[in-house]
């Protein structure tokens, strides 16, 4: 069973360890070994990842005990980070993670949900009921990568 609590400064290291592993094991389907590695490198500062962490407040999603995936909701509708462990992927964990998202963005009156999606995660998006409103290059530490602004309005 999939258990979604609120993120603790604990689960910082776990939490980097399960993007860092996603990127390089699911999304090197649709990018270059160039762009994961400056997506998800080497050398990520754990400082910095709490420091951003903490401003995003993440939910967590648990099986056993194990951190599965992660996502977040801002006050302005934006899903910043929405991550499944790349060893649960299909598994319900991004659904589940999802639609808290959506429960609690209705309890705060938010109408549009909104991120940027990678290739990979798009098709989940869209089993969300997300829709594409723009695709995008975007700049990351010198490499060039496709990504999608995708939007659901409740």
């Amino acid at each position: 069973m999939i258990k979604i609590r609120r993120y603790e400064e604990t689960d910082a290291h776990e939490l980097l360890a399960l993007f860092y592993h996603t990127v390089r094991n699911v999304n090197i389907r649709d990018y270059s070994q160039a762009q994961v590695e400056v997506w998800a490198p080497d050398n990520l500062d754990i400082d910095i990842w709490k420091r951003k962490m903490r401003s995003i407040s993440p939910f967590i999603a648990e099986i056993e005990g194990d951190i599965v995936g992660y996502i977040d909701l801002q006050e302005s509708g934006l899903i910043d980070h929405f991550f499944c462990h790349y060893k649960y992927q299909s598994q319900g964990i991004g659904r589940s993670l999802m639609e808290h998202v959506f429960n609690i963005g209705k309890s705060r009156g938010i109408t549009r949900f909104h991120s940027e999606v990678s290739i990979t995660a798009r098709p989940c998006y869209e089993r969300l009921g997300f829709q594409v409103v723009k695709e995008q290059i975007v700049d990351i530490r010198g490499e060039k990568m496709r990504n999608y602004i995708m939007e659901k309005f409740s």
